[in-house]
């Protein structure tokens, strides 16, 4: 336990954000583990005392995009890969036939031979996602919504081991070129209809002050920005006040505003309108 709750606050003195997974698994111990995932020191004691978690790095907040380098395990790959039998194979192949040499950084073996490597999210660039073989076979990439287990971390009995000390490498432009996201979806204009009495006039100064608060919120931030505005505006809709579809098409539009991509905008909503219905707020007429 205190190897791993070591680790937990070794990856979070680099300023990732951690939260608990199973022992021995890949599995979060937390719901909402992406809005729940810290850097802070006491949270991080306080929660690893409690038992030998596994670490999870929610990677969109730690602002790290993570190449994930796979085994073969079963069957052979078809052409042009059948030669191959690591993601890192596949990789250096991709990097050898557009002449790019290949660029060191962080790097943790997994517990089952695989490979993560760790590269800063551009600044500037829109959020990317995960992407499963997307580069190709047994490469898949961890970003924004997504998780990997952090060196110290155990499956199956087996470590996760950081390799060579090494800095975090900015992800080569090659690779944010090919993981850009595709655009967003058209997006219809959401209107909501409120009375102009002090309920109505309450409930849309309510709604207002949380679309204010996601469109001001930093990169980063934004996904628990939404959770926290779907949480806010769902106990409003639990009491009867404003309905749950309006809430979720207002904020599914502010969020593809502020460039969340659509799988994350509706799991965040409903997540947060989940919570929100558990405390209902009504409104005074």
């Amino acid at each position: 336990m205190t190897e791993l709750m070591q680790a937990a606050l070794t990856a979070a003195e680099r300023g990732w954000r951690v939260f608990p997974v199973t022992p021995d698994d890949k599995t979060p111990a937390v719901r909402a583990w992406e809005q729940r995932a810290t850097t802070d020191p006491d949270r991080i004691r306080r929660c690893w005392s409690a038992g030998p978690f596994n670490i999870g790095l929610a990677t969109g907040p730690s602002g790290l995009v993570v190449v994930d380098l796979d085994r073969l395990k079963d069957d052979e790959l078809a052409a042009p890969w059948e030669c191959c039998v690591h993601g890192g194979e596949v990789l250096a192949e991709l990097e050898r036939r557009a002449g790019i040499a290949p660029v060191r950084t962080y790097t943790v073996t997994t517990w089952s031979g695989g490979a993560h490597l760790y590269y800063r999210h551009p600044d500037q660039a829109e959020q990317m996602r995960n992407t499963a073989k997307k580069l190709g076979p047994l490469i898949d990439t961890r970003a924004h919504g997504g998780y990997i287990l952090a060196a110290g971390s155990v499956v199956n009995g087996r470590p996760y081991r950081a390799g060579a000390e090494r800095p975090v490498a900015d992800l080569p432009e090659w690779l944010a070129v090919a993981l850009a996201p595709a655009p967003l979806p058209e997006q219809a204009p959401v209107t909501v209809t409120l009375g102009a009495d002090r309920a109505g006039r309450y409930v849309s100064a309510a709604i207002d002050a949380q679309l204010g608060h996601l469109a001001q919120a930093a990169k980063g931030g934004r996904n628990a920005a939404l959770y926290a505005s779907a949480v806010a505006l769902g106990q409003l809709a639990a009491g009867g006040a404003v309905k749950a579809q309006d809430v979720e098409g207002l904020l599914t539009q502010a969020a593809y505003q502020i460039g969340l991509r659509p799988a994350e905008t509706a799991r965040t909503i409903a997540s947060g309108l989940r919570a929100g219905a558990h405390r209902p707020r009504t409104v005074a007429a």
